[in-house]
């Protein structure tokens, strides 16, 4: 697969603001705005997000990888997602 990291943020953010954050303004949701630890991303939601990942990529994401750690922001989401397409 030949997605770069940026058209990975692109489909993510439009994920994330049809799905999460219906009717906010898209400038509103930066690569850096905390998910997770902001309360955006509840359980339910980062369920939602795993299966997304996996439906759109083909890609199971482990536990660990649920976490803030890992999917607190979009371009911490996009960098993992990017680097395990390369894997």
């Amino acid at each position: 697969m030949s997605e770069d990291l940026e058209s990975i943020k692109r489909v993510l953010k439009d994920y994330i603001l049809e799905d999460l954050l219906p009717g906010e303004d898209p400038d509103a949701l930066e690569d850096t705005t905390p998910l997770v630890t902001g309360g955006v991303m509840d359980s339910i939601a980062t369920i939602k997000f795993a299966t997304f990942v996996d439906e759109k990529y083909g890609i199971d994401l482990e536990a660990h990888e649920l976490s803030a750690d890992y999917i607190d922001t979009l371009a911490q989401m996009a960098d993992l997602i990017f680097s395990k397409l390369q894997d």
